[in-house]
């Protein structure tokens, strides 16, 4: 008589155990980092939106206007640089969260100025500074601290996370501004959306893995948190001096310098008032920009993909000569009402918008090593100088000429220029980028 026995229930389970499914607590982070961005995204969507109307209730020029956009963009770059090395040293946490209170303190301040210099210290100083630490740089620390595998691809979806902020609060904001109630709740609106951002950095951000006891995504091994780095300002400007030394730091910082006149600086400042100029109605030209956010989040993330597949050289070069292409095409295609070859210029120009960045952080990455935050910090700060100029060259051309149409075909020519640029910067060995010491 054979005995039968039923199985124990643990030699049944146990292999499903080993099928559950587990989320990297890395696209945690990722998540909370994004939905960050696209909160102080907000900050980003206005300056297009009060030319006219600052122009109308104050009879500042355009110039004038221009020159606080500009202040703020270049603070933009200027701060990411060493926001990146303030991370290092007090934490993501701790600076993201004094940033957006920064901005929230420049925005709200502006609904009581009476004079162009308070613009310029609201507006330009204040939200300069917060939106600095807010930069792309944010989104690398946190790339290279929780990420080793797929770098590219998160890199692309948290620089998409402004363009889906853009998407957010354009249409919204260009409604109040044109309210009865005029600019000023617009405002404050960006205000707002900065403190409520804040309680989500504090709660759910974390610094670095090992402060949950979790490895870097794809990593195979746990690595320790790093002491924090004193010296911030020191070791930024020390990895700077490194850096120019070398020529593909100038290269990368010219190409992001174009990117940024061509992108935040012409485009995202000058294109509701261009559009305007034409007989377009604010809100919808206004509209047209955040389609223009849609698609930037498709390409960037696309971009993102094709940066871990593809040469990062040859992607920047086909996406600046592709956008030069579209800006010359632009003054032919402004008219008072939404057409087919304009929504085709839209998604065009979208899709291109910062799918730079995937393939400009890559390149960071394999010439720098261990530095490469802080020194992407420095190339961006290339792109808001560039952006800075375009936003107060622009509006000093149109009271000059009556129209954008010089500055448009400008700044196509720029962009094949920076094609070329991408093409001609050297191949780094993994090994000697690895080594890099600064």
């Amino acid at each position: 008589m054979t005995q039968t026995t039923e199985p124990a229930p643990d030699v049944v389970e146990e292999p499903l155990r080993r099928r559950r499914i587990t989320v990297h607590r890395a696209w945690f982070v990722a998540a909370v980092t994004f939905v960050t961005i696209i909160g102080a995204a907000a900050f980003r969507s206005l300056p297009g939106l009060l030319i006219d109307p600052l122009h109308a209730e104050f009879g500042w020029s355009r110039g004038t206007i221009g020159a606080a956009v500009s202040i703020n963009l270049a603070l933009y770059g200027l701060t990411a640089p060493f926001a990146a090395a303030l991370m290092d040293r007090f934490g993501i946490r701790k600076v993201v969260a004094v940033a957006l209170t920064v901005i929230a303190v420049g925005s709200g301040l502006t609904v009581w100025m009476t004079a162009a210099w308070q613009l310029w210290l609201c507006w330009g100083l204040l939200v300069g500074l917060g939106s600095g630490s807010m930069a792309l740089a944010f989104a690398a620390t946190v790339t290279n601290r929780w990420f080793t595998e797929r770098r590219g691809l998160v890199s692309g979806i948290l620089t998409a996370a402004s363009a889906s902020g853009q998407l957010i609060f354009l249409p919204v904001l260009s409604w109040i501004v044109q309210s009865p109630h005029g600019w000023r709740p617009a405002a404050v609106t960006v205000a707002l959306a900065a403190l409520a951002v804040v309680p989500f950095v504090w709660l759910l951000l974390r610094d670095h893995p090992a402060d949950v006891g979790a490895r870097p995504y794809g990593a195979t091994e746990f690595v320790p948190k790093p002491e924090p780095v004193r010296g911030a300002a020191r070791r930024t400007l020390t990895v700077l001096s490194s850096a120019v030394r070398t020529g593909p730091f100038w290269l990368l910082a010219g190409t992001f310098a174009i990117c940024g006149a061509s992108t935040n600086g012409l485009v995202q400042t000058h294109f509701v008032p261009a559009a305007h100029d034409h007989g377009m109605p604010i809100t919808a030209a206004a509209s047209l920009l955040a389609v223009i956010g849609v698609f930037d989040v498709v390409g960037t993330i696309a971009s993102g993909w094709f940066t871990d597949r593809f040469e990062p050289r040859r992607l920047l070069a086909v996406y600046y000569a592709l956008r030069g292409v579209a800006l010359l095409f632009l003054p032919m295609l402004l008219a008072p009402s939404v057409h087919p070859p304009m929504i085709f210029f839209i998604v065009f120009y979208g899709l291109d918008w910062v799918a730079t960045v995937p393939p400009t952080l890559a390149l960071c990455r394999e010439q720098y090593g261990e530095d490469s935050a802080i020194v992407f910090g420095w190339v961006l700060a290339s792109h808001q100088v560039g952006a800075a100029l375009v936003a107060y060259l622009g509006g000093v051309a149109r009271d000059a000429f009556g129209s954008y149409d010089t500055v448009w075909y400008a700044s196509g020519a720029l962009c094949a220029a920076a094609a070329l640029m991408a093409l001609v910067i050297r191949r780094r060995p993994a090994a000697a980028a690895a080594a890099y010491a600064g």
